[in-house]
């Protein structure tokens, strides 16, 4: 297919909270009731003229033609999740949405318009839609009631602050939190991707690749060998827009910051802000083997 520029509303479509899902019910329960919240998602596209690009894990990313399509379809997606409760159990889901200009190729999209979906998706919390005021500008005045202003920030491809709205997807609106729109009332902003180097191993913790273990263990995705790591030592997640550490061992993780200060974080978590060192399962003192590196990649971590 050849490569071609348009203007769509982008849309990703994540079921919140996954993981305690699989940790609660099991790998085969939690997995049949993801299927049938993503098939309720499927469901409801072609009624508003969307087409699916692609599942990534348990969410969904499609695209429609214009923004009043879009902001009824994920209201639409919200309602049904929660009225139809899929699988027999209580889920919820949660969308970002953007509306510009995709680079089409091979029925896949690319972009900064995805990057800003992708970003809101992140930002969002359970039963939540939210999206920009290039969405809000396009919507018919029908539809411009449906949305509220709640913060502002800077969003991939822009230098200035932007708008970020809420879709209020619900009928029922009496108890909806009233918002102080402060001028420097900021969401963090698309902070990259992160980069976690052992010798010659480089891994990249991202929107697509969420989470990391490092450990002595063969099936850990940076391997040491140092007797005083444990099998599974430690793990590096990405939470929402921010990279965190999380401590498994019996001896701690040592962390030097960008600062020079050294943390030792054990059976905690620590947020990993910037670049640095981490020494696992001794202190950089005692120069232990197997340094790890963490640095920021300052391109979207929604890269597509």
């Amino acid at each position: 297919m050849k490569r071609q520029t348009r203007t769509l509303a982008v849309m990703f479509a994540d079921i919140s909270d996954s993981t305690s899902l699989y940790q609660k019910l099991g790998d085969a329960a939690a997995r049949n009731i993801v299927n049938a919240c993503l098939q309720v998602i499927n469901g409801v596209l072609a009624r508003y003229e969307g087409r699916l690009v692609k599942t990534i894990g348990d969410e969904v990313m499609c695209v429609f033609p214009d923004a009043d399509l879009a902001v009824l379809a994920a209201s639409d997606m919200q309602a049904q999740v929660s009225a139809t409760k899929p699988g027999n159990y209580p889920v919820a889901i949660h969308v970002g949405l953007h509306y510009g200009p995709v680079l089409v190729e091979e029925n896949d999209v690319f972009g900064d318009t995805v990057n800003v979906a992708a970003y809101l998706r992140a930002a969002a919390t359970a039963e939540q839609i939210l999206t920009t005021d290039a969405i809000e500008r396009c919507l018919t005045a029908a539809l411009k009631t449906c949305v509220r202003p709640i913060f502002n920030a800077v969003l991939k491809g822009s230098e200035q602050e932007s708008t970020v709205y809420q879709v209020l997807w619900r009928t029922d609106r009496t108890d909806l939190t009233d918002v102080n729109l402060q001028p420097n009332k900021m969401i963090p902003g698309d902070t990259g991707a992160l980069l976690v180097t052992l010798d010659e191993e480089r891994v990249r913790v991202d929107q697509w690749r969420t989470g990391i273990v490092i450990g002595r263990s063969k099936d850990c995705d940076l391997v040491v060998t140092d007797n005083f790591a444990s099998r599974r030592h430690l793990s590096i997640k990405l939470v929402r827009t921010h990279f965190y550490l999380f401590d498994h061992s019996i001896n701690g993780t040592f962390v030097t910051l960008g600062s020079g200060e050294e943390v030792h974080v054990l059976r905690r978590e620590l947020l990993l802000d910037g670049s640095g060192e981490i020494y696992v399962g001794r202190s950089r003192a005692e120069r232990p083997s197997g340094v790890i590196t963490f640095e920021p990649d300052r391109r979207s971590m929604y890269r597509v």
